[in-house]
């Protein structure tokens, strides 16, 4: 099933169960209003939301059809917030060895002998994530921007030591995301051994999360042994700059990611967790975040020659399924300056005074 967070003006929305062609949508209220609390009791919520699903894609497929979707309407990415538009956690990752390998050779470094054997991982903040086409305002262009266009899950809880095994049992829904990157900051809060505050500030994610059966459950599917094998499209500036394989060189799969977690902590149902950047040994396939373009330029010839993003860019992030059509819907967004939406908030105030007035 797919689901997805409209807009309603709280911090959480509510939720939609979104068709499986992503044509039409329903309100899911009469089962729950916010995702949070299908994944606070999933056993007992999950299967109502399966049955409106099923309905809703006869509705799709046979618009003539009644029923429990009779209230079924257009589904409009626009108007979504992420899925879990904030969460308990969110636990970003560098399970692509060759996307760490890359960035070590430019910078002149080794590769960590334990790199290939115990995934590095970072706190990320989870209070306000974007939403799948929502701008995205940053202070300054000299901060270096940069997207991280990735895969993630959504867990439910997962216990204190959990195995890989009991980890991939965890997994409720998967989806796409885009981990804002300031490059720039990024080596000043490294040096200070406390990892990054300022230059992740804040994640956007593809309209609608998935559950694990739409990918079927034979011995090729697309998710398989937690990893999803499909092509990451990432567009910039409307041209095609990456078409990396996901699944075949995750070094860590995402049962082994949060696996990490667990060594330490239990995981509530609402945790996020990321793949981090698609990398591909083939430089053919592009690059899912500038810096891996940056680095292979190093490289090759002594110095980058492709800049950051800078505001007015846009960014365009997909996955599509082995039929053709799109699995999540697409992270599209703009790179704005942080004035910009200040002004904007101060005129949608005073509309709002002149409206009451």
């Amino acid at each position: 099933m797919k689901l997805a967070t409209y807009k309603d003006g709280s911090r959480d929305g509510q939720l939609v169960v979104v068709s499986r062609d992503l044509s039409t949508a329903h309100y899911a209220t009469d089962i729950a209003n916010q995702l949070q609390q299908v994944l606070d009791d999933w056993n007992f919520i999950s299967p109502q939301l399966q049955d409106l699903y099923d309905a809703l894609n006869r509705v799709s497929e046979t618009p003539s059809s009644v029923g429990l979707a009779r209230h079924a309407f257009p589904f409009d990415p626009l108007q979504c917030m992420a899925p879990l538009p904030r969460a308990y956690q969110w636990a970003g990752s560098s399970a692509y060895v060759n996307h760490l390998a890359l960035l070590r050779q430019a910078s002149g470094l080794e590769l960590a002998q334990n790199f290939s054997t115990e995934p590095l991982m970072y706190q990320g903040a989870s209070d306000n994530f974007s939403g799948p086409c929502d701008a995205l305002p940053c202070a300054s262009e000299a901060q270096g921007i940069d997207f991280e266009a990735q895969v993630a899950v959504i867990t439910g809880d997962v216990p204190l030591g959990a195995s890989p095994a009991q980890a991939l049992d965890g997994i409720r829904l998967v989806l796409l995301a885009n981990q804002l990157n300031l490059r720039h900051l990024m080596a000043t809060e490294l040096s200070t051994g406390f990892g990054f505050i300022q230059s992740k500030p804040v994640a956007a994610f593809t309209p609608v999360a998935v559950t694990l059966d739409e990918f079927g459950y034979s011995a090729d599917s697309a998710w398989n042994k937690g990893r999803l094998n499909l092509t990451l499209q990432c567009n910039w500036n409307g041209r095609k700059v990456g078409r990396c394989e996901a699944g075949p060189e995750m070094t860590f799969h995402f049962g082994q990611l949060i696996t990490h977690l667990c060594k330490t902590r239990q995981l509530r149902a609402g945790t996020l967790v990321g793949s981090g950047p698609v990398s591909n040994q083939d430089a053919s396939r592009g690059y899912s975040c500038i810096a891996e373009k940056r680095a292979l330029e190093t490289i090759q010839d002594g110095q980058p020659s492709t800049a950051f993003m800078q505001f007015g860019d846009t960014l365009r992030i997909e996955m599509k399924g082995r039929d053709g059509a799109s699995v999540f819907g697409a992270i599209e967004q703009e790179i704005v300056p942080l004035e910009s939406v200040a002004t904007k908030r101060v005129a949608t105030a005073r509309q709002a005074g002149a409206g009451s007035s």
